[in-house]
């Protein structure tokens, strides 16, 4: 068999960093697999691409939940990418951190070394802001390139200013000293084009001779020899192939794929490896538990002024702000249209934001409109409007996942759980009602049109339980499914080694013990950068003296 230090597998957001990191050492050799490809398509490139992006399998692995019993019985879309760059190519590219005591809390649950404290150094090696000055809290040598929100549409100042008349505080940076407030999101986007981890972490590191990338490379199983993972078995080019891990397979698969693999290679719950024929290499019966996610609403608005994404919403003039962002970056389609943010406590007993909403200039029409013939199969959504997305950011719900089959092509069966607590749907309930407050208020006269989304007549309890019910979805945020733990439901060590398999870790959102609130891809990226350190037995970065509170 060929050998490696390192085998890497997925070339996602923890896994381009791992690459470029330990192949910093020119006496280590990695090889990354990646089961999509490259990262050649235009839209990926084009910040307002995501929008095709997130609603097609042409990056994508296209799952889908089981039945969600508290919501209706539907099965819920999840698109996660498959791709060089993972689901950091495919995302909305807002830059977020999460609030310091997530971090806390992680390690109060036993995991040392993960502490805000801990975590902070790590955010500010890996971030690049371009605007910011360097302080302690940000970073701007860094490879992820990072900017603020710069769009000039006036709704955002119109959202802006109802928050603050709804007396929500100023907040001129989300990743500041602060979470709570208003303010405007940033993004991981340099010069009009997506700063994905395979744009800045991973190209920059393909000159290295001790770097190998395959794409295309869907792995089966890590092979497990008397206790140590030894290598990984993967399909390519029509072929199974082999490959030797001489120091450690690390698995960056992301919340659904890591635990897959692991259980594929016999890791994992007995009683579900048995179902499925699969010898039991290790028990591990929390592997694919505590699955936890966002789930998010809407609420929307018509506007009778035309100054939203409507206008853009039209397959000749959607073709030209493409064009316009692919040759001179700039224009609608070279930023992301969810600028505004506001980061809230639905109560005020709560210690820190329990809802983040994004305003959308837009009401995310699903189809372009063709001229001429755009009056064919119209509905409520084909008009200028905008959007509050509501998404509940530490809920309560836990899910699980299953394999299907033994069989690695197979998608994983997912039971996300959600809504099933009386807590979630009390925050749900809270905000759509401070959303609408904040809706209410003197700026938007003028800008303000019909509630279309859920309606008016929507007020009691029971009517947006129902309403939730029918319309949540996913924001993208799976974490939890090979959970960092000390208990003996944890899956991987505070050091992300998988508990009782030598040589073989997990490093991705999956080991998150509760989410975060926010975005999880920066944080998944600091994942990296600190594990990168722990495998390469270098010191901990420390937090520098006099750094401010978060």
């Amino acid at each position: 068999m060929r050998a490696y230090d390192y085998v890497i597998v997925g070339a996602g957001s923890a896994g381009c960093v791992l690459a470029s990191r330990l192949t910093e050492d020119p006496e280590i050799s990695v090889l990354l697999l990646e089961a999509g490809g490259w990262d050649w398509n235009p839209l990926i490139h084009i910040p307002l691409g995501v929008g095709k992006l997130v609603r097609s399998s042409l990056h994508s692995w296209g799952y889908w939940t089981e039945p969600e019993p508290h919501l209706d019985g539907r099965k819920l879309y999840w698109p996660r990418g498959k791709v060089v760059g993972g689901s950091s190519s495919i995302n909305s590219m807002i830059y977020i951190r999460g609030h310091a005591r997530d971090y806390d809390t992680w390690a109060q649950l036993g995991n040392r070394g993960w502490s805000w404290d801990d975590v902070l150094p790590y955010f500010r090696r890996s971030e690049g802001h371009l605007e910011r000055p360097a302080d302690d809290l940000h970073g701007t040598g860094g490879p992820l390139k990072v900017e603020r929100g710069h769009g000039d549409n006036p709704l955002y100042d119109v959202f802006f200013a109802a928050g603050k008349q709804a007396g929500h505080p100023w907040n001129d940076d989300f990743n500041g000293p602060e979470q709570e407030g208003v303010g405007r999101y940033d993004f991981t986007i340099r010069d009009g084009r997506r700063a994905s981890a395979a744009a800045c972490y991973l190209r920059p590191a393909m000159k290295r001779p001790n770097l190998t990338v395959e794409t295309r490379a869907l792995t089966h199983r890590v092979i497990v020899e008397g206790g140590r993972a030894t290598g990984v078995e993967y399909y390519r080019e029509g072929t199974l192939q082999r490959v030797a891990a001489e120091r450690e397979v690390l698995l960056s698969g992301g919340a659904l794929n890591s635990p897959q693999v692991l259980m594929l290679s016999g890791i994992g719950d007995p009683a579900e490896l048995a179902a499925h024929g699969i010898p039991v290499t290790h028990a591990l019966p929390g592997v694919g538990r505590d699955l936890q996610d966002h789930l998010d609403i809407p609420l929307q608005f018509a506007c009778p002024k035309p100054v939203t994404l409507h206008s853009l919403v039209r397959l000749d003039r959607a073709a030209l702000a493409m064009a316009q962002a692919a040759l001179f970056r700039s224009g609608p389609a070279a930023s992301f249209p969810a600028e505004g943010g506001l980061f809230v406590r639905t109560r005020p007993e709560l210690e820190m934001p329990d809802m983040q909403w994004h305003f959308l200039i837009g009401l995310g029409a699903k189809r372009l409109r063709i001229p001429l013939l755009w009056h064919l199969n119209k509905d409520r959504m084909d008009q200028d409007g905008f959007t509050i997305r509501m998404c509940h950011l530490r809920p309560e719900s836990r899910g699980r996942l299953t394999l299907r089959s033994a069989d690695p092509a197979d998608r994983v069966r997912i039971f996300a759980n959600y809504y099933s607590t009386e807590n979630d749907r009390r925050s749900f309930r809270d905000g759509l009602r401070m959303a609408r407050e904040l809706v209410a208020q003197p700026a938007f006269e003028g800008w303000r049109g019909a509630e279309l989304n859920p309606g008016r007549d929507v007020v009691s309890d029971g009517d947006i339980d129902a309403y939730v019910r029918r319309i949540a979805e996913t924001i993208y945020h799976p974490v939890g499914t090979c959970r960092m733990g000390t208990d003996d439901g944890a899956v991987v060590d505070p050091e992300l080694k998988v508990r009782g398999v030598e040589g073989l870790r997990v490093i991705d959102a999956s080991i998150m013990p509760r989410l975060i609130g926010g975005n999880t891809n920066a944080p998944t990226m600091m994942i990296a950068e600190k594990a990168a350190d722990m495998i390469r037995g270098r010191a901990a970065l420390g937090r520098e003296p006099g750094r401010a509170a978060a």
